[in-house]
C-alpha cells in the first residue's frame, strides 16, 4: 500500500470507495450531491498532479450517493500541460488502491456526429489513441500489453441506456478519439478522424482508460458534448465556450451517475 493511500484512509472517516469517478471541464458540481463527504487538495497527496486547466479544481473527495461509497477527482492534468503522458498514473492507481472495482470518467468533447449537438451526452463504447502514446511507456512487467478489446465495460453501458430510457435522456453512443491538444483540431484532421470512425474528440480520458484496465477496473466513460468539431459549424472554438456548453449537459450526466450509484 502506497504511503499515499494509507494517508488518505488514515483521514477517510471509514469510507471504502467501490466506484471511482473523474470528473471533466465544468463538471465538478457533481461533488455537491456527496454525502458524508471529506476532501484532499492534490498539493497534500504525495505523485498528485496539479490541475492547472480553468474548471478543473484538484481535489479528490470520498462520500456516499445512496449509500454507494465513492471516490471522486475533481478535475484531471491533461498531457499537453506537461508532455508527460502518465501524468495521472498516480491518482487513477489511488483510485484502485483504495478499492475502487469500477471507474467512470466524464470528459467534455466535441461532436463528430450531427445529430449530437451541443449539450447532449454521448457514452463512450471505444476509442482511437490518434496520439500513439501510452501512459504505460516504461513500465518493466508483462501486465502492460493491455487487453483493450472490451475497454468501455458492457455491462456498465447497458445499464446506463436503461437509465437514459427511464429518464426519458437522449443518450448518444459513440467512438472517441484522442488527440494531444492544446489546440483545437483542424477541419481536416476531423475529416480524417471521421472516415477512421470516430464520433467524438477530446483532449483527454484515453490515458486514464489505459492505465484503469492496467489497474484492473472497469471502465464506463461519458461525454458532455461542448461544440461540433471544427468545420461542422461556423462557431469559433474556444475552452470558454467548451466550459459554458458543459453547463447545459451536466444535469443530464449528474442524473445518469447519480442513478448509476443508486443502482450499483
Amino acid at each position: 500500500m502506497s504511503k499515499t493511500v494509507e494517508y488518505i484512509q488514515s483521514k477517510s472517516k471509514g469510507i471504502k470507495p467501490k466506484v471511482g469517478i473523474i470528473l471533466g471541464s465544468g463538471l465538478g458540481s457533481f461533488v455537491d450531491g456527496l454525502e458524508n463527504s471529506i476532501s484532499f487538495s492534490y498539493d497534500e497527496l504525495d505523485g498528485f498532479p496539479d490541475a492547472g486547466v480553468s474548471g478543473h479544481m484538484g481535489k479528490l473527495h470520498l462520500g456516499k450517493i445512496h449509500n454507494t461509497e465513492i471516490a471522486v477527482l475533481q478535475g484531471r492534468a491533461h498531457y499537453y500541460e506537461s508532455g508527460i503522458v502518465n501524468v495521472m498514473k498516480i491518482p487513477v492507481r489511488t483510485l484502485a488502491e483504495l478499492g475502487c472495482e469500477s471507474l467512470i470518467l466524464t470528459n467534455a468533447a466535441g461532436s463528430l456526429m450531427d445529430e449530437a449537438k451541443p449539450g447532449s451526452v454521448m457514452l463512450l463504447k471505444d476509442h482511437i489513441n490518434f496520439t500513439g502514446i501510452s501512459p504505460l511507456f516504461g513500465e518493466e512487467s508483462n501486465s502492460r500489453f493491455v487487453d483493450m478489446s472490451d475497454a468501455y465495460n458492457q455491462t456498465m453501458r447497458s445499464t446506463f441506456h436503461t437509465i437514459a430510457n427511464e429518464k426519458g435522456i437522449t443518450l448518444h453512443e459513440g467512438v472517441y478519439i484522442w488527440f494531444c491538444g492544446p489546440s483545437f483540431e483542424t477541419p481536416a484532421e476531423i475529416r480524417a478522424a471521421k472516415l477512421m470512425g470516430a464520433d467524438a474528440v477530446g483532449m483527454s480520458t484515453v490515458p486514464e482508460v489505459i492505465l484503469a484496465r492496467h489497474a484492473g477496473m472497469k471502465v464506463s466513460a461519458l461525454s458532455v458534448i461542448t461544440n461540433m468539431a471544427a468545420g461542422m459549424s461556423d462557431e469559433v472554438l474556444s475552452h470558454e465556450q467548451t466550459i459554458e456548453n458543459a453547463d447545459k449537459g451536466i444535469q443530464d450526466l449528474k442524473s445518469l451517475l447519480v442513478r448509476f450509484l443508486e443502482l450499483y
